[in-house]
């Protein structure tokens, strides 16, 4: 219920910037930017629907491509193809960008809400931190990161719900549920691998003798990364088949995507001054993409450690650091992306300090770029030294970073929330792992 409001509070603060008036292709007006940014009502819902054309919407990248200078034409949208059918399914009825805002809020609602519950029954009252959180208010409707989260957390609740047992089925089923919501928004495919450590270990000890533990479940952690990458490309397939070209489009958009100020990453701000121009985005190139798998290393590697203490391969708390060193190092932090860190803040027993300095700095992020934005295309004073604006995006984008290296050791030493699955299953007493 309290995310219910929480997020028609949301929608209520995204829907400021529609209307009043529409031009030819359902367009909100007069001078929308400056309500978007002004009073920091901006949607990427809103926005691709002048962008892309979504007024005459066709079946998302069956027809179209990108062009040299990296322009998507067609029905070729730049995410991956479960968000392209969300767009396809809410601009289905509607002629204007407010209606296609108010279709998209009521598909992605369900998954919002959903988290909130599978929250609640892994996590009880921590859950608020979901149900009441700010990020939930600015980025519900922001993009369609809710339906990515929702898969996430689905895949923690059927393992941790499953009961008593080896953890091989019920990982199955959640590795399909992973490779669902890969194909949203890819990181929660990367939280297969620490799901396989943990079937590859025998997943809970508990009581187990020391003769099952010793054991590695080497087929069972295989199934796990098999049937997630076997349900991305299960759904990714009809599309590349139907249409190659405008199936490969959303790829390359996203692999040419430059390194701007809109991508609020440590790139741009730490990197871009102190290297020339042309030598930037293939430094870039090379540093994120080998700085994230090296996190990816260290959070497992550390992981199997804390095994060998507490018998337990906590694949909760290693998705979670995994997912701060793949925020911390690519290329693009957008502001919704907090979405993704927020069911961790609930899952993982991590002190409350950390939640609070992280929406703070996050909200600083979100806020200060919008209305820096304004400043900007306002022709404004907007540099650094003239703004507050400018200013709380560095203190935002330095913050978070600065606390994504602090929570990457703070997830992976906090306790879990969610019970251990054999007493869920058997109603025996919660045990926090």
């Amino acid at each position: 219920m309290l995310a219910g409001l929480t997020m028609l509070l949301g929608y209520a603060h995204k829907a400021r910037c529609t209307g009043p008036t529409f031009d030819e292709s359902g367009s909100s007006g007069p001078e929308l930017w400056k309500r978007s940014y002004g009073v920091v009502c901006y949607s990427d819902l809103q926005q691709l629907w002048g962008s892309r054309n979504l007024d005459e919407m066709v079946v998302p990248y069956v027809n179209g491509g990108i062009t040299d200078s990296g322009q998507l034409y067609g029905g070729v949208v730049e995410y991956p193809v479960l968000i392209g059918v969300l767009i396809w399914l809410g601009s289905l009825l509607v002629s204007t960008d407010a209606g296609f805002l108010a279709a998209s809020a009521l598909l992605l609602a369900p998954f919002g809400l959903l988290t909130a519950w599978w929250l609640g029954r892994l996590s009880r009252w921590r859950a608020l931190i979901w149900a009441l959180g700010p990020p939930l208010v600015l980025y519900s409707f922001h993009n369609w990161d809710l339906a990515a989260a929702a898969c996430a957390v689905a895949a923690v609740y059927t393992v941790h719900r499953a009961g008593s047992g080896p953890p091989r089925r019920a990982a199955a089923f959640a590795a399909v549920l992973l490779g669902l919501g890969a194909a949203v928004k890819f990181y929660p495919g990367i939280f297969a691998v620490p799901l396989a450590l943990y079937v590859l270990t025998g997943g809970p000890r508990g009581d187990s003798p020391p003769e099952r533990a010793r054991r590695f479940d080497v087929r069972g952690a295989l199934r796990v990364l098999a049937v997630t990458a076997g349900t991305f490309v299960l759904v990714n397939l009809p599309f590349a088949v139907l249409g190659f070209q405008g199936w490969l489009a959303s790829f390359r958009f996203q692999m040419q995507r430059a390194v701007d100020v809109s991508t609020n990453s440590i790139w741009y701000w730490g990197l871009r001054p102190l290297v020339e121009e042309d030598r930037f985005e293939s430094l870039v190139g090379v540093l994120s993409p080998a700085l994230i798998m090296l996190s990816f290393a260290l959070a497992c590697s550390l992981g199997m450690r804390r095994r060998a203490l507490t018998g337990t391969f906590p694949w909760i708390a290693v998705s979670a650091a995994m997912l701060c060193g793949f925020l911390l190092f690519h290329k693009v932090h957008s502001p919704q992306f907090v979405l993704w860190l927020l069911p961790f803040f609930v899952l993982l027993r991590v002190p409350a300090g950390w939640v609070v300095a992280y929406l703070l700095a996050d909200a600083a992020m979100g806020i200060g770029f919008f209305r820096w934005m304004y400043l900007i295309n306002a022709e404004e004073p907007y540099s650094i030294y003239q703004s507050l604006a400018a200013q709380a995006v560095v203190i935002g984008v330095w913050g978070r970073a600065a606390l994504l290296v602090g929570l990457f050791v703070a997830f992976l030493r906090a306790p879990e929330t969610p019970r251990e699955p054999a007493a869920v299953g058997s109603g025996a007493p919660a045990v926090n792992s």
